[in-house]
């Protein structure tokens, strides 16, 4: 699979923009803040049917404009064409399409483009709290089981029940056990389905990552993903039953899956505390390859795989190491930005293979070479 051409309309800094690329490798050469990630970012959005960076839809509409659309075309793995549409207008509801026809349910569009994004804010899930790292494993368990997406929907809107429940019996004074017993029932049922995968998930996903990670490195430092749950030491049920009276007092669900967490670990101490900045890098970078790897295993296809300027503080050996890496034939198409275009006309220039060079200027785009 991949993406042949993508045709933007009011896209951030982009009034109108029409590329076609190669099926290998795509760079995207210029300046700071010409417009080089918003492209990366339109490419996640077919995938994804969000941004990469900005939740808010209406935001990314350019300037004054009324509307913005993304339209991409794409080579499947049945070699045949799909076309993969985004509209948004200010004050409607965003319209997603596949083949002209416009999803009822954008869930059902996860999972049939998959996407690897690598960027700078990738040391975030290192750094920030656990919610981020908790969307990072939905995110990637979610784009190839639809039954994980399905019940991980559930769950969350069993949670808002829950809580809201719990704000109005504690306004009422009045806790009514029945009604929270209801929402118990489902957060149990659909928690449990969520627990298993993710820990069946890692349990498959480490190995995977440790493997990039030494390719990375090329040093024997022994890294791990833990996964760290509630769940592990008692049942759900239990645990409701155990923080009833403290759900009542703060008035909402201090139990579940959704406190789940990851701890980074580097020679078995946290990399959030003990890993150099290079570490940290290396550390998410070999966590995304991995996550294609993985991908591209359970889909039996290549994912597409978005390098979004992060060969920023990285040697030229190094990134010449990674250039190579994706040139072979585990990977599919890439779209890389980069600042420096020199760096990247002399690493093509020692490696044979398909890629087109992109010149961005202030939301304008040139092909610098067309192989």
């Amino acid at each position: 699979m991949f993406l042949k051409d993508l045709t933007l309309t009011n896209f951030k800094n982009y009034t109108a923009a029409e590329l076609k690329f190669s099926d290998k490798i795509n760079c995207f050469v210029g300046n700071n803040g010409v417009g080089k990630t918003n492209i990366l970012d339109a490419i996640y959005y077919l995938s994804f049917c969000k941004s990469y960076f900005n939740s808010i839809d209406t935001q990314n509409i350019n300037h004054e404009c009324d509307f913005f659309t993304i339209h991409g075309k794409y080579q499947n793995q049945e070699n045949s064409a799909d076309k993969v549409s985004c509209i948004q207008k200010r004050n409607h509801k965003k319209v997603f399409k596949l083949n002209s026809k416009t999803y009822t349910r954008l869930a059902d569009h996860i999972g049939l483009f998959p996407l690897v994004m690598i960027s700078p804010y990738d040391r975030d899930l290192i750094n920030d709290g656990s919610e981020l790292r908790r969307k990072y494993i939905d995110g990637v368990i979610s784009q190839f089981d639809k039954v994980y997406l399905n019940e991980l929907i559930s769950y969350n809107k069993s949670l808002l029940q829950r809580n809201t429940l719990l704000k109005q019996m504690f306004d009422d004074r009045y806790f009514d056990e029945t009604a929270i017993e209801i929402w118990n029932d489902k957060l149990i049922l659909h928690g449990k389905t969520i627990y298993v995968k993710r820990k069946e998930f890692l349990d498959k996903f480490n190995p995977l990552f440790e493997e990039y990670y030494s390719f990375l490195v090329g040093s024997k430092e022994s890294v791990k993903i833990n996964y760290e749950s509630q769940l592990h030491d008692d049942s759900f049920s239990q645990l409701l039953d155990n923080s009833s009276e403290k759900d009542r007092i703060t008035r909402y669900t201090t139990c579940g899956i959704h406190k789940d967490d990851l701890t980074f670990l580097i020679n078995g101490f946290p990399v959030k505390k003990y890993g150099s900045q290079g570490q940290q890098k290396s550390f998410v970078i070999a966590i995304k390859l991995a996550q294609f790897e993985f991908t591209r295993r359970v889909k039996s296809f290549k994912p597409i795989l978005l390098f979004d300027d992060i060969f920023d503080k990285l040697d030229d050996n190094r990134v010449m190491q990674i250039i190579q890496l994706v040139s072979e034939n585990n990977f599919g198409q890439v779209f890389i930005t980069d600042t420096q275009r020199q760096r990247i006309e002399k690493i093509f220039s020692l490696v044979s293979i398909d890629h087109k060079i992109f010149f961005v200027d202030d939301g304008e785009v040139n092909v610098v070479n067309d192989e």
